[in-house]
């Protein structure tokens, strides 16, 4: 589990900028809300590429978290396979935790 970016999220929730799900994460993509795509590692592939397909078409990046439905759920209080940030500041620092290491 990714501590640090659970944390960010924890954050970026309570700040209102945090959106959990699929069917609202699509809605972010189409408001143009969305600035970066979290997946969770356990996310099924079909849900996986069509979230990938709509955010390819407003051109928001999609990244994997590190992180599990179970760790989001943990973390966030909602188990989802996708969260979305709508903020610039909150998802250039997700992208940064999401890419770290993990220790084991």
């Amino acid at each position: 589990m990714n501590s640090k970016l659970i944390s960010l999220l924890t954050i970026c929730r309570k700040a209102g900028r945090l959106v959990m799900g699929f069917d609202p994460a699509k809605e972010a993509l189409a408001e143009g809300k969305a600035k970066l795509v979290l997946l969770a590692e356990n996310i099924s592939p079909k849900t996986e590429k069509e979230i990938i397909f709509f955010a390819a078409k407003v051109n928001v990046p999609v990244m994997r978290s590190g992180c599990t439905q179970e760790d989001f759920f943990n973390g966030i209080g909602k188990k989802v396979g996708i969260v979305t940030i709508c903020d610039e500041g909150f998802s250039k620092k997700a992208a940064v935790l999401a890419n770290e290491p993990q220790e084991k």
